[in-house]
């Protein structure tokens, strides 16, 4: 079955883990455990370099919170946009997570990610 044929639970239980992982790898700043499950078209598109930079720059993406709530779906075309609220160890608020799931060689991937 196609994401996009899941219902909101089905698609929490692939989702939620994969935002966890995105987090935690975020976090350590490894960016071979950061970009495990992304699709190979989003993977080649990042420039490692550039990647590396905003780990070691922004004070967000390495002092990420485990707490973060789920907040929705959108469904268009062949993907799924899941959205998070997002809040940090270090600075006070919140952000919006957005991840976009869809399929590619028969396993969900992560076609696009980020915080807003």
């Amino acid at each position: 079955m196609k994401i996009i044929e899941k219902s909101d639970e089905e698609i929490l239980e692939i989702a939620n883990p994969l935002w966890a992982d995105l987090v935690k790898w975020s976090n350590a700043g490894k960016y071979g455990e950061f970009v495990k499950n992304f699709s190979q078209s989003l993977a080649f598109g990042l420039n490692q370099m550039e990647v590396g930079k905003q780990f070691a720059k922004s004070e967000l993406t390495r002092n990420l919170s485990e707490d973060y709530d789920f907040l929705g779906t959108i469904r268009r075309g062949e993907h799924v946009t899941v959205l998070y609220r997002q809040r940090s160890t270090k600075r006070e608020g919140e952000w919006l997570g957005r991840l976009v799931l869809g399929d590619e060689d028969g396993e969900v991937k992560i076609f696009g990610a980020s915080i807003f």
